[in-house]
């Protein structure tokens, strides 16, 4: 939640009035992140959406490795417009631009890295998190975070932004009942504040950012870190009535899903696609 302090200021006559000033929460991240790409770290209280905060400075060179972090989304979505929902200070909202473009081929590589980032960092804190394609990372079968990725294409050139949803603190109206898959959160196997899994997330981010060069070198990383090949998927595909089971095998050209169902491959597409549970 937001701290506030006090500012005195002395009137002309001698009377004193007191004013509160928010208190910038991510202070610490900006520090630790002080000389690399990610210094720029803007605070806002409360806003619709980073994401949209972030498409309009996408193409803005001062823009560039820039963070826009918030305690509060009113409009927050994942994928399909789905809404994110979390209680003012409970969660790590956050959207960071990349610091350079990249091709525009190699987009679809974005959120692989991104998960990639997400988990590195949540285990530098003691927080063991599975990745589920295409975009999520689970705690014992709960979703603990979402990524979603945005850009702006300029010729043969792409700007990206990385969006982020992390539940950190459980609190009494953090998600409606009934949400699958449920909610899990930082707290309940960590005590790291919102501030200090941020810096780890940029950090990582940093570290790793170089791979954007080999998109193929990023999705068989991600699929060794979320032990793809072998796993049972549920999956459901719009438009279908039923969903179905199938084995997963690999990642495809674009990001596709490649499963196995009943002895064939098949390629899902993660644009019309959702998996209802990873049974293991």
């Amino acid at each position: 939640m937001l701290g506030k302090e006090h500012v005195a200021r002395v009137l002309p006559g001698g009377k004193v009035t007191l004013r509160a000033r928010i208190l910038d929460p991510f202070a610490p991240t900006r520090a630790a992140m002080s000389g690399t790409p990610f210094a720029h770290l803007r605070f806002v209280p409360e806003t619709t959406s980073t994401n949209d905060d972030a498409q309009t400075l996408l193409g803005d060179p001062g823009a560039a490795g820039m963070t826009i972090v918030t305690d509060f989304q009113t409009a927050g979505s994942g994928r399909h417009g789905r809404r994110w929902i979390a209680a003012p200070g409970s969660a790590l909202l956050f959207t960071t631009i990349l610091p350079d473009p990249l091709p525009a081929d190699a987009l679809w590589s974005v959120p692989f890295l991104a998960g990639l980032v997400v988990h590195a960092a949540l285990k530098r804190h003691g927080v063991s998190a599975q990745l589920q394609w295409p975009n999520d990372a689970l705690l014992n079968g709960g979703k603990i975070a979402g990524i979603l990725c945005i850009s702006r294409g300029i010729g043969a050139r792409a700007w990206a932004a990385c969006g982020i949803g992390i539940n950190v603190e459980r609190t009494d109206d953090s998600a409606p009942a009934n949400i699958a898959p449920p909610p899990a959160y930082v707290r309940d196997v960590s005590t790291v504040s919102r501030s200090a899994l941020l810096a780890s997330i940029l950090q990582e981010l940093d570290r790793r950012r170089a791979l954007l060069d080999n998109p193929n070198r990023i999705v068989r990383k991600w699929e060794e870190v979320a032990q793809l090949a072998g796993t049972r998927y549920v999956i459901h595909i719009d438009g279908d009535a039923q969903p179905f089971a199938a084995i997963g095998r690999r990642i495809g050209p674009g990001g596709s899903l490649v499963v196995e169902q009943n002895g064939t491959e098949r390629a899902i597409n993660l644009a019309d696609a959702r998996i209802l549970r990873n049974p293991g």
